[in-house]
């Protein structure tokens, strides 16, 4: 995903970056993560959270996270794995 679909970005008008996760299709859990963006340190704590709880990406992506924060761009990429979050109402 890219962070430029994440409202806390937009907002803070630093667009450069992305989220990626991998899951395994089957199983439904993710795998692994890669962040490149501001605040990544914040939202890969939340992946590795996450993990370790064994939480799948459904989970993931029914998980609360706190409007406007980076951290939310992490549940937005689980989300694309079933949706497209660009189709949302708060994206232009």
């Amino acid at each position: 995903m890219k962070v430029a679909n994440a409202p806390r970005h937009i907002a803070a008008r630093d667009t450069r970056g992305l989220i990626k996760l991998v899951a395994d299709r089957n199983a439904d859990k993710p795998l692994d993560a890669t962040i490149l963006a501001p605040e990544a340190g914040d939202s890969i704590q939340t992946v590795v959270m996450a993990l370790k709880a064994g939480l799948t990406a459904e989970e993931l992506a029914d998980s609360l996270f706190p409007y406007l924060t980076a951290v939310e761009g992490v549940k937005l990429a689980a989300q694309e794995f079933t949706e497209d979050v660009k189709t949302r109402s708060c994206w232009e």
